[in-house]
């Protein structure tokens, strides 16, 4: 019997960490199991993960090693387990690709499309020259941008705060005109009150959604909010399992869930919360802020789910100071944009060559990432 035999990983710049899982017969998958901030303290799990269970095992059979994984712990579900999980099952799943010579999207039922639309990011964390910064993507072939709404924002704050917001999207409208999509992402930083009197205001200039008007813990005031605009609300990056998806489902005011292949348990977790999504109208956008071995994941679910509407990917985010998705590949054409889109992956697996040389040397380099500590103007703690 083939059995998982080694593994490796791998904390590089700017913030991701990589999985390398071997198997008995020298077959070797690629995970990405991070949370960002907190690479170590993921890769401490995935260790956990991988020395008490999965060593020694076939590799084959993904979905059993995923309730294991999962179920085996009394305690279950949160950002570092399922980010552990989720790298594991991407590494699984690029090897029994590889082993039967097909990408992984073919043993998920085969393709519903050849391309999946892309989008850009532009304006950094708190947003600006936004306009200027838009034109300059169309320009380079985006079709669909996204940018945040505002920097910190007060749990009640003025009609000025509520302008500028207001006005940035505006100059992103008028540089690109009403074909481009813009997507307008509230990063959990906006409260209830204020969620509200902001999709009002945004509404005029047409954004593609509103992400994460509010943090998934307030996701019960989704309902209220969405009262206020006909926009298409998003969230889901900070949801992990489809248990956490189940209630947004039911409620049915969210239009599009985001979440992340190295976050909410990978492949095999995805591809189911994707089927549940497809059954209550609501379309897939996997969030995707990382680096190549998440992105060939999300593409993976992508390609074979009927409901995927726009693929966030992380070239030249600001995060992304010190090293890009592509330094970390043997053949970058595999993610060229064309006209706003990214071919659907064909090689087997996940579908990417990573340069192991340039793995190796990069993770000697010291990685330290952790979101800012934002503050308001009385001191007190905002969010980021």
């Amino acid at each position: 019997m083939t059995e998982i035999v080694d593994y490796e990983l791998y904390d590089v710049p700017p913030r991701w960490l990589f999985l390398e899982l071997e198997t008995s017969d020298g077959l070797v998958g690629w995970g990405e199991p991070v949370v960002e901030g907190r690479s170590k303290t993921v890769a401490a799990a995935v260790e956990e993960l991988l020395d008490n269970y999965l060593l020694g095992r076939d590799p084959n059979r993904i979905e059993d090693h995923w309730q294991a994984m999962y179920r085996g712990g009394f305690y279950r579900g949160g950002p570092i387990l399922m980010s552990a999980i989720a790298g594991i099952d991407q590494a699984l799943w690029d090897i029994k690709g590889k082993r039967f010579g097909a990408p992984v999207h073919e043993l998920l039922g085969g393709r519903a499309r050849d391309r999946i639309r892309v989008y850009q990011w532009i304006g950094g964390d708190r947003p600006a020259d936004v306009g200027e910064a838009a034109a300059e993507q169309v320009e380079a072939g985006f079709s669909a941008l996204k940018m945040n709404a505002t920097p910190e924002i007060r749990r009640v704050d003025s009609p000025a705060a509520v302008e500028a917001a207001v006005e940035r999207l505006r100059s992103v409208r008028e540089a690109v005109g009403p074909e481009v999509e813009i997507g307008v992402d509230f990063h959990g930083r906006v409260t209830k009150p204020m969620a509200k009197r902001l999709v009002a205001a945004l509404e005029p200039h047409e954004p593609m959604f509103v992400e994460e008007p509010v943090l998934p813990q307030h996701n019960d005031a989704l309902a209220e909010i969405a009262s206020h605009t006909t926009t298409p609300i998003a969230t889901g990056e900070r949801m992990f399992s489809r248990w956490d998806y189940k209630e947004v489902f039911e409620d049915g005011t969210v239009d599009v869930i985001q979440p992340d292949l190295s976050h909410a348990g990978g492949i095999t977790e995805v591809k189911k919360i994707a089927a549940m999504a497809e059954a209550y109208d609501v379309a897939l956008a996997p969030h995707c802020p990382l680096g190549p071995v998440a992105l060939a994941s999300c593409i993976q679910v992508d390609a074979c789910s009927p409901n995927a509407l726009i693929q966030e990917q992380s070239l030249n985010i600001h995060y992304n100071e010190t090293s890009d998705v592509l330094d970390y590949l043997a053949d970058p054409s595999v993610f060229e944009y064309e006209d706003g889109f990214v071919d659907v992956l064909d090689e087997p697996g996940l579908g990417i060559d990573l340069d192991e040389e340039y793995i190796e040397a990069q993770s000697e380099e010291p990685v330290d990432w952790h979101n800012p500590i934002w503050r308001h103007d009385d001191g007190s703690v905002a969010e980021w």
